[in-house]
C-alpha cells in the first residue's frame, strides 16, 4: 500500500516576457494577524477573507522573481531568511529545486528593506548568500534603516527587526550596491513607489511589446485591500502616502492593462487589474498554463 504525499510541489513557475523569462519562487507563507490591519475592524476583515474562500487570520503568501535576460540572472527579492524564528523561508530550497544556481545570479534587486524580502541577503554568521551578486536597493531606504534619529522613536520591535536587521543584511554588500534608479538590469526598470518604506520600489520588466510591473507590496492582503484600499498595514513607514501610492499603482495597473506581479498575491504571483476609484477595483489571477 502505498502512502499518500504529505509535501506540495515545489513553488516555482516560469512566465516569459518577450526574450525575458521571469519564475515566480515561492518563500512559503506567513501567518498573520488582523491586529496588523489599520482603519478595518476585525470582523469586517475575517467577512472579507471568509467570502473569498481565504484563511482567516490571513495567510500571506511571499513571493520573489527571477530574471533571466541577456544572458545574465538576477533576483527580485530574497524572502525571510533564517534569521528570525517566525519567518522561516523555503526560497533557496525552491531556487535550487528549480534549478537556479546562486553563484550564477549576478543581480539581487530590492523593493524594500523588510525581513520578509531582505533577510534573505545575508547568512546567520553575517556572510552574504549571493556571493557573486551586486544589490539594486533604493539609497532613499539604506538611509532611513540606518538613520539612528528614526530608530529612537520607533517602536521597539521595529527598532529590532526592521532597522537592525537592515543594517545586519546589508552589512556584506555596502561595497557592492547601486542605487535603484533608471535601467537597473537589461530589460529592467526601477520605479519608485513611496509610502509603505520611504525607498519602496518597483520594477517594469520590458521585451519587446511585452510588459511586466512588479508592484513589490503595493496590498500584503489583497482580499482585504483591493475590496478596501484605504486598508493600511502596521508596517507601513507612512500609511498615507502608502494609500496614495496603492490607489495610483492600482490605477496604472488597469488603465495601462499591464501585467503585474506580486510580492504578496496568492502565488503565483501574477495578476491583471479593473476598474478604476470611483466603482472600484478587481484583481485577476493569471491563469496557469503549461509551456512558455
Amino acid at each position: 500500500m502505498t502512502d499518500a504525499p504529505t509535501i506540495q510541489v515545489p513553488g516555482i513557475y516560469r512566465r516569459r516576457i518577450g526574450d525575458i523569462v521571469v519564475t515566480a519562487v515561492s518563500d512559503g507563507v506567513v501567518h498573520a494577524q488582523y491586529a496588523m490591519m489599520r482603519e478595518i475592524e476585525p470582523e469586517a476583515a475575517e467577512a472579507l477573507l471568509k467570502a473569498a474562500y481565504r484563511p482567516a487570520p490571513p495567510h500571506i503568501s511571499v513571493n520573489c522573481f527571477v530574471i533571466h535576460s541577456a544572458g545574465r540572472v538576477a533576483i527580485i527579492d530574497t524572502g525571510c531568511g533564517t534569521q528570525m524564528t517566525d519567518l522561516q523561508g523555503k526560497l533557496f530550497g525552491n531556487l535550487k529545486r528549480a534549478g537556479v544556481d546562486i553563484a550564477d545570479i549576478d543581480t539581487v534587486m530590492l523593493t524594500h528593506m523588510h525581513p520578509d524580502h531582505s533577510n534573505g541577503l545575508t547568512a546567520d554568521d553575517g556572510t552574504a548568500n549571493f556571493p557573486n551578486a551586486e544589490l539594486v536597493v533604493s539609497e532613499v531606504d539604506v538611509k532611513h534603516w540606518h538613520d539612528d534619529s528614526a530608530m529612537s522613536i520607533a517602536v521597539p520591535r521595529h527598532q529590532d527587526r526592521f532597522f537592525m536587521g537592515a543594517r545586519f543584511q546589508i552589512t556584506p554588500y555596502m561595497n557592492r550596491r547601486r542605487d535603484s534608479v533608471g535601467e537597473v538590469f537589461p530589460g529592467v526598470t526601477a520605479v519608485p513607489l513611496p509610502g509603505h518604506t520611504p525607498g519602496h520600489t518597483g520594477y517594469i520588466i520590458q521585451s519587446g511589446n511585452e510588459q511586466l510591473f512588479v508592484w513589490g507590496d503595493i496590498f500584503h492582503i489583497p482580499d482585504v485591500q483591493v475590496p478596501r484600499p484605504e486598508v493600511h498595514v502596521e508596517p507601513d513607514s507612512d500609511a498615507r502616502q502608502a494609500v496614495a501610492t496603492r490607489l495610483r499603482a492600482f490605477d496604472m495597473a488597469s488603465t495601462d492593462q499591464l501585467l503585474v506581479a506580486g510580492m504578496h498575491m496568492h502565488f503565483p504571483g501574477f495578476l491583471h487589474m479593473t476598474g478604476n476609484a470611483h466603482k472600484g477595483y478587481e484583481v485577476h489571477s493569471e491563469m496557469w498554463v503549461q509551456s512558455l
